[in-house]
């Protein structure tokens, strides 16, 4: 094979510089060649992106789908996570389903950039507002679990944009990020204020953290959500995923009314316990 590539290229590279008119088809010629035999040496394929997605279908029918059909028959009938709706990151290396072992129809779940979960807004942020209102009202989930995880781009992005009408010079462009990850602007306040003087990939680990107790707070503007909180048909949850050092940490947001001071004087108490 050695012998019969170094030949052809050879052979197309005499043919280039007798006959400059196939210039262009000969060298396009010869890449060609390159590639087909430099794969074929290395006994790899090009990678099929279609041909990709019909093997992984036809692993999960085989292994997954045709040995368990009652699930997979219950799920025709409807969905009925009643028990979690997730919050998590689109990162790739974070899906909740595969880290927490869920199974198809156990919940609801909600992936953006930063696993980010705005205030209530009926116009800007309607595509959450929706989600949240579907698993809580139609649902009727009993638990709302936001989850962060370790070396999160777009937490990176939160604190690296000056958000002062100029442009990081680590994000030359941006339509819809920077707006976007600025929900966790408290979040970032709170880093630099606690931890000004610390490594920048700290304060990011740091914000990791935080931004999920802010995504937390923003659930309580919804007055669902607060119903449902103070009726006890619902409770509230912060996690982060390390799959750097492969740990979970997992705390709960304890939401409550304390005794009237007056009858037109009540205060709401937020507590963060720590599991």
């Amino acid at each position: 094979m050695s012998k019969d590539y170094q030949e052809a290229i050879k052979g197309l590279e005499k043919l280039l510089s007798e006959k400059g008119e196939l210039k262009a088809v000969a060298a396009a010629k010869v890449d060609q060649i390159k590639a087909e035999l430099s794969t074929a040496s290395s006994g790899t394929k090009p990678f099929d992106a279609v041909e990709r997605i019909k093997e992984g279908f036809i692993t999960f029918k085989k292994e997954k789908y045709e040995t368990k059909p009652a699930l997979y028959g219950e799920l025709a009938k409807g969905q009925s996570p009643k028990q979690y709706m997730v919050f998590a990151c689109s990162d790739s290396r974070v899906c909740p389903s595969h880290v927490l072992d869920m199974q198809p129809g156990e919940a609801f779940v909600v992936r953006n950039v930063a696993n980010m979960v705005p205030q209530f807004d009926q116009v800007k942020y309607a595509g959450v507002g929706a989600a949240v209102e579907y698993a809580v009202l139609h649902l009727k989930v009993e638990n709302i679990v936001v989850i962060g995880h370790s070396a999160c781009g777009g937490i990176k992005g939160l604190m690296s944009f000056p958000f002062d009408g100029t442009t990081s010079t680590k994000w030359m462009c941006s339509d819809f990020i920077e707006d976007w990850v600025s929900i966790g602007i408290p979040a970032k306040k709170k880093v630099l204020s606690d931890n000004g003087s610390a490594a920048f990939g700290d304060q990011c680990t740091t914000c990791e953290k935080e931004a999920v107790n802010v995504s937390l707070a923003n659930l309580l503007t919804y007055p669902f959500v607060r119903d449902g909180l103070s009726k006890k048909t619902l409770k509230l949850y912060g996690g982060y995923y390390d799959f750097v050092n492969g740990g979970f940490e997992l705390w709960s947001l304890e939401y409550g009314l304390s005794p009237p001071i007056s009858v037109k004087d009540v205060a709401t108490i937020l507590h963060w316990k720590l599991y």
